[in-house]
């Protein structure tokens, strides 16, 4: 059973729950997989806590976001490479509530409300009650938002910070095509676009048209009645957030730039010639991966708080209902970002 939300309220009084460490239990809940495939591969069983070392933070979680890449390294693609032995927990978003920290002067304290990103499958994910995350991989939580809300943030967000302004350093009179615009990366993309001054065409679905308007987006493309490469040309930037996967939406995206033009894409194996492609005829492209850094997130932070910046949560679903929220991830077809919650556990 799934919940269509918007944010859950917080904490009541997280300081006086979890500063107890000798309260914790061994063991927690969490969503793993013992083998690659379907979705049905999922299930929630019992495991062992995480054991926190060295400049870790173990963080009690309330929210797990859903992206793209669990869903292809779950089937047996994306980094499936890297786990190493089963059961594993995929998730790499988090938010929650530090339960402990390094040491005692540390600055993030026990109730202290968190997020941020994991090196999953480095380690074991945040599909689960708890996760111990390097201190340089989540900071505090905008107060804008609640746990679940601040849960779809960090992946989605910093990798659309990476491609739009760190590679493609968007500015003032900069013509940018975003893809897939109205999904988690891509409604990022569209506010910091916008907020530096660029042009921003995006291509979506007709139902999410006006919404991307509000977000920053100066045209609109719907691709399911017009071809984008007839309505746009002389593009300084493409964010590629789909790859020559589908109808050759990569291809035909080189079309729109002007000469010398640059193309970011980000999916993982979505388009295995894109540099020879972009050379033969006379533009730039490279690929991007997002990297868990949380000097870049506390920034994004400060756009949430100003209200810049939203994140849009499309649909809650309970841990236990992972297996139906993997299904939907698999669509394509979320406005924003998927969270799964355990705040009900804290």
């Amino acid at each position: 059973m799934t919940q269509r939300t918007t944010g859950v309220s917080h904490l009541s009084n997280p300081k006086a729950e979890f500063a107890e460490a000798e309260e914790r239990p061994t063991t927690m809940r969490a969503a793993v997989i013992e083998s690659t495939g379907s979705p049905e591969v999922l299930h929630v069983t019992d495991v062992a806590l995480p054991i926190r070392i060295n400049a870790e933070v173990l963080v009690k979680v309330a929210g797990a976001g859903l992206n793209p890449i669990d869903a292809k390294t779950r089937a047996g693609r994306g980094v499936a490479a890297a786990i190493t032995g089963f059961p594993f927990i995929l998730g790499q978003d988090f938010s929650g509530v530090v339960v402990e920290t390094p040491y005692e002067g540390h600055p993030l304290k026990p109730g202290d409300e968190v997020y941020g990103m994991l090196s999953t499958p480095r380690g074991q994910g945040s599909y689960a009650e708890y996760v111990s995350a390097p201190t340089l991989q989540l900071c505090k939580k905008p107060g804008r938002l609640s746990l679940i809300e601040a849960a779809g943030v960090p992946l989605a967000a910093l990798t659309a910070w990476g491609m739009v302004v760190e590679v493609a350093k968007a500015h003032e009179g900069q013509r940018i095509l975003i893809h897939a615009a109205a999904g988690g990366v891509g409604h990022f993309a569209v506010q910091f676009a916008s907020y530096f001054g660029a042009y921003v065409i995006a291509t979506t679905s007709a139902r999410n048209s006006s919404w991307l308007r509000e977000l920053g987006a100066a045209e609109v493309i719907d691709y399911q009645s017009k071809q984008f490469e007839d309505e746009v040309s002389n593009v300084d930037v493409v964010i590629d957030l789909i790859g020559n996967v589908h109808d050759d939406t990569g291809t035909r995206s080189l079309q729109t730039l002007r000469p010398g033009g640059l193309l970011v894409n980000a999916p993982t194996g979505s388009w295995p010639t894109l540099i020879d492609d972009a050379h033969a005829v006379g533009v730039r492209a490279t690929t991007y991966r997002v990297s868990p850094d949380a000097a870049t997130l506390t920034i994004i932070t400060r756009l949430i708080n100003s209200g810049d910046v939203i994140v849009h949560i499309d649909e809650v679903f309970e841990l236990g209902d992972i297996v139906a929220a993997h299904s939907a991830l698999e669509t394509g077809h979320t406005r924003g970002k998927l969270v799964i919650n355990l705040a009900d556990q804290i």
